[in-house]
Order: C-alpha cells, then structure tokens, then sequence
C-alpha cells in the first residue's frame, strides 16, 4: 500500500475485524464516513477528506477484503453485504461515534444501502456515489428478481478470468484491455482523464485480496447460461442479487436521513446497460449463446435505484440527485470541483 497524504492513519481493531482507517479532520467534530468501492481502498478518499470544511471530522477504512485489513477475516456472501455493514457498525462503536454522515462509492453505496436498513440510528445522512443498485449486481430483471433461480450470470462467474489473474499477479501495466490499470483507465473513470496520484490508486487497487474466498471468489456450476452461478464467499458474490433479502428495506426505515445521489452521465459500470453485466454483454453479442432479453435482460440499475428513492422519498424522506455530464464511474476523483460543492452543500444542509 502507498504512504497516505493524510498522517492521521492507524490501525483499529473491533471484534469483527482489525483494519487500517484514516482519521483526518478535528477529532472534535461532526464525523463523516466514506465507504470506498470494489478494487479500491480507503486512500481513493484522501483528497476529497482533506476538503472537507472545518468542523467535520472524516473516517475512512479500508473494508473487510481491501487493501490493509486482515486478510484472514473473510467475507460470508449469503450474508449479502451484512458483513460491511455490521463491520462499520463496530468500527463506529470502538471509536466511541453514536452516528455520522455517510459517503459510499459503488459498492460502498451498496453497503450504505444495508447500513439504513440494519443500523439506521448510525445515519446522520447519506451520499450515494455511482452506487450500486439496490437489488445488487448483474442477473436480474427490472423488479431485482434474478433471471434464473439460482441468480447464474452474477457474482465470482461473471468476473473475466484473466483480470482476475492479472490482479492477483500484481500487474502494474498496460499491455492488455484486462490488465488493472487497462481497466481504471477505461471504466472507473471517464478517458482521457487519469488521477494525478494514479501510481498510488493503482497500487492500493492491487492490495485487494484475491483467491476462491477473496476476490472474484468462488463460482457454483449451473445448468443456466453462462453456466456459472454466485459461490458463498468475497464481496462480488455478496453483491448478486440472490442474496440481497430485502432489498428495499431501507426504504421503510424508521427514520429517514437525507440522501444525495450523485454519479456521472456517462458511467460504464452503474448504469441501465453496464458494460460489466452480462446482460447487455450478451444483448451487443460479446458473449455467445444468450438466452434474449425475455430471459436475461440487461439489469436497469439506475430505474431501480430512481424507483427505489421515490419509495424512500414517499415515507417523507428528502433526496436530492445530481448528474455530471463528462463523467464516469468516479466523479470524487474526475470532478472534484462540482462533487465537493455538492457533498458540502448537502452537510451544511
């Protein structure tokens, strides 16, 4: 892992897990948890932390799977993403913080889904950057019912093989459309953009833990195309839709925390025809022998997440969404400028 730009890093340890956070700002003030993506860790936050205005206080860890923390402790995937909520839940509590304003990105906001509807007295609010769907990730038709029964084309089986290696690997370069740095490069955010500090996002997406029970994690054998279905452990099988109980559950929490939803217009990943859903990998022909749109459409992630926080917004819940054009997946790292003036908005709100 990198040296981060912020100072303020230690290692905590709470019964469920021991994991590296940073801790910027006054230890006095308002505290703001920002929950990172899949093939990343907490340092994607540091600069977005270190604007932060006076009086807030920012946390940021590096999840169960990622970057600095114990790699013994792994992830149960028929848990969903129970396993992060219920790991911040702790951390909140070993660091003695009732609630905090909350800030996920992609599966960072597929958390914070479960976040309100297992903890939702530990939300002050919540911003939802380019999150996942509701429902969870890839499979599944309009109402999160997945296309088959045992949710094949989502989880571990649907990541391509050969990135899978390659990050396991360590490859820093760039030689193939599936090297990681290919990957940053072309879908977290929008070309011809590339962070400044691209070396030390590069290197903490590499920390990501890897094998059978990291990532991708385990795949079952299916007789349902693509022929593979969702194993039981890592964060990609926790995100299949099988396994998201309830999924609008946030909506009918008892409270209701202020939301801001905020992505990019042209994000590849959480989209209504995302480029990592077989769905619509089949529906454009890169994938052989799909079975059709009546059977395995593309996943409408953000119809679901619209219908979803109109629910939220009818139990007198407040949302506000916003949409940068000429961005992708990560619009924290390609347009700092508008997310801040968003994200600070919303916590003088």
């Amino acid at each position: 892992m990198p040296l981060p730009v912020i100072t303020q890093a230690q290692t905590v340890t709470t019964p469920r897990l021991t994991t590296r956070v940073l801790t910027p700002g006054d230890p006095a003030g308002v505290p703001v948890l920002f929950v990172h993506g899949n093939l990343s860790a907490a340092t994607w936050w540091e600069e977005t932390m270190l604007r932060l205005p006076p009086g807030f206080r920012a946390i940021a860890p590096d999840l169960r799977g990622y970057g600095e923390a114990d790699p013994a402790a792994l992830i149960d995937a028929t848990r969903g993403l129970r396993d992060f909520s219920d790991d911040l839940a702790a951390l909140m509590d070993e660091m003695d913080i009732s609630a905090a304003h909350m800030v996920g990105h992609s599966l960072g906001g597929g958390i914070l889904w479960q976040m309100l509807a297992d903890h939702p007295d530990r939300v002050l609010s919540m911003v939802q950057v380019a999150p996942s769907s509701p429902y969870g990730f890839g499979a599944c038709k309009a109402d999160g019912t997945p296309c088959f029964p045992d949710n094949a084309g989502s989880g571990a089986g649907a990541v391509n093989p050969e990135f899978a290696k390659l990050l396991a690997e360590g490859a820093t370069g760039d030689e193939t459309p599936f090297h990681p740095r290919a990957i940053l490069n072309t879908y977290v955010w929008k070309p011809p953009f590339v962070p400044e500090r691209m070396e030390d996002i590069l290197a903490s997406a590499l920390a990501q833990q890897t094998g059978p029970q990291a990532y991708p994690g385990d795949a079952a054998p299916s007789e349902n195309w693509p022929t593979v279905a969702p194993g039981k452990f890592g964060a990609i099988n926790g995100m299949a839709p099988i396994y998201q109980t309830d999924p609008l559950a946030f909506t009918r929490a008892p409270n209701t925390p202020p939301i801001l939803w905020i992505r990019g217009a042209d994000d590849p990943i959480c989209s209504d025809a995302s480029l990592f859903d077989l769905g619509t990998l089949g529906q454009a022909g890169a994938v052989p022998g799909w079975p059709g749109d009546e059977v395995f459409p593309p996943q409408p992630m953000i119809a679901q997440t619209e219908a979803a926080l109109a629910a939220y917004e009818a139990n007198g819940a407040k949302v506000d969404r916003v949409v940068l054009s000429d961005c992708g997946h990560s619009p924290y790292l390609e347009q700092p400028g508008p997310f801040d003036a968003a994200l600070h908005a919303h916590l003088a709100g």
